[in-house]
């Protein structure tokens, strides 16, 4: 093919017969498609890195070539590039979780070659459904394989997204001539290290990542109240609508409460998510201009594409410098002035340790899930919660990072694990994980120092990515102009009202659910029936003696009353007046719960007997109400907090609580901490079986875990 001919195919495509090839996209199509070499192709966003895939896509079908593979990380990216492909008119297909009912009827147009491009995600290579009923039957004729988003093997493949490691076993599948591109606006050397271990030497093709519309602006804020009010005084006045970026779901919520209480229109987009129709319709507000800011997690980013988006902010500072330039590059597209806000706060450290230290598996949970295949022929994951304790997502994660290794010593066949044969190398997984945390260690500090770098924020971020442009000073930053270029002035009323706000969150304590649907068929609360003390291994379960909704005071590590709490619980072993008062009003001012309660009662614990109690019959007192000593535990249990799975909870909880005493009336039982919710939800079941009329139960903790 030559360039005059797929020059042709470009100018079709965007229906401009004077269109041109930007700078390289040509000599990429050219390696692509008269050299079949393996590409690496690094160009900001919006440089058309889509179009050489799919002008790539349309030449090899041409010459009667199978499908391309496109590997894709996120289902909203994978949406945007069917859209995309269908203006180049190739047609493209994908298997999803939201069309996986449709599979038949796209396996007939794959195999009966009616599909130019295929995306998949990742994890797809681990389906033995897809490898043996779609890619084994077309891979002979593959011309082209795309890594889109390919800086994600690198940033996300090693912990988040370890299928990434299954790239190299498809590649063995492939023609020895099939051409290769991976895809990507960020390459570090550690992201190029990561690529040649998975396609071998690559042909590097890099543009300069400077972004001439950007502002950036960088801040430190110790004060969480002071952060509230500054972006309840600040957002407004920013130009056009655009994306607050958070670390977790939690603190983007309660971003979300504060904003809409202050006439900030914003609205919540987070991974769990389940409803695609929901997602589409967030990002639809934000794309027609109905929202001022929506508050997302890294759920929102690749695949999104507004380009008049007026702004980016970070109210949390990401894990590295690669997030953070893909993410505030969703800024200022196709409009020459937006803005780019990072901040640090004082959470962050915290956070980020931890997803550093739960990277992996740990070494201890290795051992246990191998231990467990190997003394048994085959078990389901059910089978494995129940021998051992380790909460679910841990078991997957684990079981995941096993199947991925090389070779897997661990294998799923149908919905059982089974231990393979082989060896499996302790020493190189726990080398693997240290090698790991220091990289993650290193990335952070880099952001630290692009938040204190005196010099042109953009040039810190070029060099930092390894641009290979001379770099130029933006003169829009904030260190280039020697001043916070968005910076409007907090009245010490807003501010207080932000201090108010974090003091008196609405957390609900939601009915308990079991981890999955294998447990509990319908995805509704469900408690067991049980007589006093309760066996849960010899009953149904029973809707009607659920909990109602309760209240929690605080979430652990927020910037209300979490350290207060957890001082007063390990520390002083008494929680204080200033604790009773503050739940006082939550119940009586804020929640009131209808019908409202008749007494108070307590979840009892032997290990620390007086601790809860003398809280509850304080809490009663404030509130008028009577004190009743309704429960009693009567077996030893071990800490509900280090049973870490639905089966080992209840399994703990078998026969230890017993109704004593009732009082005529809706109750509040109470307790100090609550995180699956499985004690108050067995306390509350019991009190509602003992009482005929079957009252409200409305549980209240003092700190809610997640």
């Amino acid at each position: 093919m030559d360039r005059d001919k797929a020059l042709t195919l470009l100018q079709s495509a965007v229906g401009d017969p004077a269109a041109t090839f930007k700078e390289d996209q040509w000599e990429a199509i050219d390696a692509l498609v008269n050299h079949r070499k393996r590409l690496l192709v690094v160009q900001h966003t919006g440089w058309g890195k889509s179009s050489i895939y799919f002008l790539s896509t349309k030449i090899f079908r041409q010459q009667n070539f199978g499908p391309t593979i496109i590997i894709s990380p996120l289902l909203a990216l994978m949406n945007n590039q069917i859209e995309t492909a269908k203006r180049f008119n190739v047609v493209a297909g994908s298997f999803n979780s939201t069309n996986w009912g449709e599979r038949g009827a796209l396996t007939e147009k794959v195999l009966n070659n009616e599909i130019d491009c295929l995306l998949i995600s990742p994890e797809r290579l681990s389906d033995d459904w897809f490898m043996s009923t779609i890619f084994s039957r077309i891979c002979k004729k593959i011309a082209l394989l795309v890594i889109d988003e390919a800086h994600c093997i690198s940033v996300w493949g090693h912990d988040f997204r370890p299928d990434y490691g299954r790239i190299i076993d498809i590649l063995q599948l492939l023609p020895a001539d099939a051409a290769v591109v991976a895809t990507t606006a960020t390459a570090t050397q550690p992201v190029i290290d990561d690529l040649k271990s998975q396609l071998g030497e690559l042909h590097i093709i890099r543009g300069s990542l400077y972004r001439e519309s950007l502002a950036l602006q960088t801040m430190k804020i110790a004060d969480p109240a002071f952060q509230l009010a500054w972006l309840a005084k600040n957002i407004p006045k920013l130009e056009g609508c655009g994306i607050m970026y958070v670390l977790r779901r939690r603190e983007a919520e309660e971003m979300v409460k504060w904003l809409n209480y202050n006439n900030v229109k914003a609205d919540l987009y987070h991974g769990q998510l389940s409803d695609y129709t929901h997602r589409q319709r967030l990002e639809n507000r934000l794309l027609n201009n109905e929202l001022k800011v929506l508050v997302a997690t890294s759920a929102l980013g690749m695949g999104f594409d507004k380009p008049d988006l007026g702004f980016v902010i970070h109210s949390q500072a990401p894990e590295s410098v690669i997030t953070y330039y893909q993410q505030v590059g969703r800024a200022g597209r196709g409009i020459d002035y937006a803005v780019g806000i990072l901040m640090l706060g004082t959470k962050e450290e915290d956070i980020h340790e931890y997803f550093r230290r739960t990277a992996l598996p740990s070494e201890t949970d290795i051992r246990k899930i191998v231990q467990a295949l190997e003394e048994n022929n085959g078990l389901t994951l059910y089978d494995i919660k129940s021998q051992v304790n380790m909460r679910q997502d841990k078991i997957e994660k684990t079981l995941k990072y096993l199947s991925a290794e090389k070779p897997a010593p661990i294998k799923k066949d149908g919905n059982m694990w089974y231990r393979m044969p082989v060896p499996f190398n302790m020493n190189s997984s726990e080398f693997k994980g240290l090698s790991l945390t220091l990289r993650r260690e290193k990335e952070w500090k880099r952001v630290l120092d692009y938040i204190d770098h005196p010099g042109c924020k953009m040039n810190f971020l070029q060099e930092e990515l390894d641009d290979p442009g001379v770099p130029i000073a933006c003169g829009k930053c904030n260190s280039c102009v020697q001043r916070l270029i968005v910076d409007e002035p907090v009245d010490a009323d807003l501010e207080e009202a932000a201090k108010f706000f974090l003091t008196n969150p609405d957390i609900t304590i939601p009915p308990f659910k079991y981890e999955n649907s294998f447990e509990l068929l319908e995805p509704i609360c469900l408690l067991p029936a049980y007589t006093s003390p309760i066996s849960f291994s010899s009953y149904p379960f029973r809707e009607e003696l659920a909990a109602a909704p309760g209240r929690a005071l605080s979430l652990w590590g927020d910037a209300g009353w979490s350290e207060i709490v957890r001082k007063d619980k390990y520390i002083n072993n008494h929680f204080s007046d200033l604790l009773c008062d503050a739940t006082a009003n939550m119940i009586g001012g804020r929640w009131k719960p209808d019908p409202f309660p008749a007494y108070v009662c307590c979840v009892p614990s032997k290990d620390h007997p007086n601790l809860v109690p003398s809280f509850a019959q304080r809490l009663a007192s404030k509130l008028g109400l009577p004190f009743v000593n309704a429960i009693d535990q009567i077996a030893d249990k071990e800490p509900q907090k280090d049973q870490h799975n639905s089966v080992h909870q209840r399994k703990n909880l078998d026969g230890v609580f017993k109704v004593t005493q009732l009082a005529h009336g809706p109750v509040l039982l109470v307790d100090d901490i609550v995180d699956s919710g499985l004690t108050l939800a067995t306390v509350a079941a019991l009190l509602r079986e003992a009482n005929s009329q079957k009252y409200e139960v409305y549980p209240v903790a003092l700190i809610k875990l997640r």
